[in-house]
């Protein structure tokens, strides 16, 4: 919906409210003009009912105002004697309009100083449980949200089993866009595994201000752009078509900012013909072909388990057993594998066929030789013609639109290109893009398959593991404690910090328990 769709729905929204409340205002000596008027409407019905006018604020947050509608009818039609079960019942069940019933048919009695305490302990459980999902659901969609890596493309950086706290505030909390889903999950409904949102109304991207722009060689969390989880829709379709905050969570490294012209030569990424230098916790990893001696006998296992190898691939003959693949190994692991007898050479295996599955798929480059190609950046524009097309065409079609807020209009006859039903040489981007790829470079599906990533894509930046699950592990191993409380970013290796969470943890227990024991002295 464009912005002006929903200043009408937000219109029709307060005359539904009026209509169905402006007795009960009357009722409760205030006036009835006062229920027509939008925001004040809402402060004048929380002193009705006795709440906080605070509360008017999370009225108006997507997916809290979900929480907070059903308590507001309930909380009103108990301002004026309405208390059974049924009513509350009633009002639930028929989304707030069974109030219109009350407010035509019946005889309104306002009470001005009724108990806000709940009437029992089922009520207070009710009670608490609302207040801690709307804490929770605050705290999730615009401060931290948990996640968990679910693929190997960042492996050495972050590793499968790793559970991250992502700050949505370093790049700033986006305002969902989806206003109609259930709180704290995302695109399904855990154990059914139903769609977890409806798809109608849809809110503008909007973004809360943050406190940093996203820099190359960040990790960043997003929304996949080009969705292929495909459950819950036509499965004879490759890709799955969800609002934009409800595709499914991806995380890589943004190698490519807007305004970047970005290469890659046998591998290596290259910013406007300039070596991208990664930090000293980036550990790129490439494919190898190691050839043996076939005399001298390897412990492959000790020398696996000691070089952190995983992923070692089968031998290509497996009479002579003189050759094998890694499919991810760092360069220094590499150089230890040269100096290990029995082995004659290690060699990194870098693409040179052309291969089509490459953005923007003209059989030109491949994984390991690519571009340059622009990065597109807000504001500006490009020439736009059958050549420089693909690599734009998902931006125009897919993530802009028009003035209207509606999807654009592309058609190309011949070298003809009409936008929107005007022939148009040159195109003026509407939001930033940024391009984003595993350090694991050969075992990664990332923007050298799909291409460019929206700016309204953008999640948030990890900050913390919390937890590192190792599912190889055995017993206590199975946790990886030298990751535990460790930080994402930062200059040198990783640390964990779980022995000093341990220690104020302790303080704080004991603290806590001598505290209690002088007051019990006092008293």
């Amino acid at each position: 919906m464009s912005v002006y769709q929903w200043f009408i729905f937000f219109l029709l929204v307060q005359i539904v409210h009026f209509l169905g409340t402006w007795k009960l205002y009357e009722s409760a000596g205030r006036k009835r003009w006062e229920a027509a008027i939008p925001v004040y409407n809402a402060i004048v019905l929380m002193k009705i009912i006795g709440r906080p006018t605070w509360w008017t604020i999370l009225l108006f947050i997507p997916i809290i105002n979900l929480i907070m509608f059903p308590v507001i009818w309930v909380e009103t039609l108990r301002s004026f004697g309405k208390r059974s079960g049924l009513d509350t019942f009633l009002v639930l069940i028929t989304l707030g309009f069974y109030i219109y019933y009350v407010n035509y048919t019946q005889k309104l009695n306002y009470i001005a100083d009724r108990s806000l305490s709940p009437e029992n302990k089922t009520a207070d459980t009710v009670s608490s449980l609302l207040f801690a999902v709307i804490v929770a659901t605050l705290v999730h969609t615009y401060l931290i949200q948990p996640y968990t890596i679910p693929t190997p493309s960042l492996e050495k950086s972050l590793l499968v089993g790793d559970f991250l706290f992502v700050s949505k505030m370093n790049y700033g909390a986006r305002i969902p866009m989806t206003t109609v889903a259930l709180p704290m999950v995302h695109d399904s409904i855990p154990l059914v595994q139903k769609k977890s949102y409806l798809t109608w109304p849809q809110l503008p991207y909007l973004r809360l201000p943050g406190i940093q722009n996203i820099n190359r060689t960040d990790i960043v969390v997003f929304n996949w752009p080009v969705d292929t989880v495909y459950r819950f829709f036509d499965t004879s379709k490759r890709r799955a078509f969800k609002p934009v905050d409800k595709k499914s969570n991806y995380v890589k490294r943004c190698v490519g900012i807007p305004g970047d012209n970005l290469s890659i030569k046998d591998g290596m990424i290259y910013i406007d013909g300039k070596l991208l230098e990664m930090p000293e916790r980036a550990k790129p990893q490439f494919s190898y072909k190691v050839a043996l001696d076939g005399k001298t006998p390897i412990d492959f296992e000790h020398l696996f388990k000691e070089m952190d190898i995983t992923d070692p691939v089968m031998v290509t003959d497996e009479t002579r057993r003189d050759t094998l693949f890694f499919s991810a190994l760092t360069a220094a692991g590499a150089e230890r594998l040269k100096n290990v007898p029995g082995i004659t050479a290690v060699i990194q295996q870098i693409s040179k066929d052309i291969d089509n599955s490459i953005f923007p798929h003209i059989n030109k480059w491949n994984r390991d030789n690519f571009g340059p190609i622009y990065i597109p950046e807000k504001g500006k524009t490009v020439s736009l013609t059958t050549e420089s097309l693909p690599f734009y065409k998902t931006i125009i079609t897919d993530y802009e639109t028009n003035e209207n807020g509606d999807k654009n209009d592309l058609k190309v006859t011949g070298n003809e290109i009409r936008l929107n039903g005007k022939v148009v040489k040159d195109y003026t981007f509407q939001q930033n893009y940024y391009w984003m790829m595993g350090d694991n470079r050969h075992n990664s599906e990332d923007s050298r398959f799909w291409g460019f990533v929206p700016e309204n894509h953008i999640v948030g930046k990890p900050i913390f593991i919390w937890l590192s699950w190792d599912t190889n592990g055995k017993g206590l191993n199975k946790i990886r404690w030298d990751r535990v409380f460790t930080t994402v970013s930062g200059d040198g290796q990783p640390q964990s910090y779980f022995k000093y969470f341990l220690i104020a943890l302790a303080a704080f227990f004991i603290g806590d328990y001598f505290w209690k024991k002088r007051k019990e002295e006092k008293n």
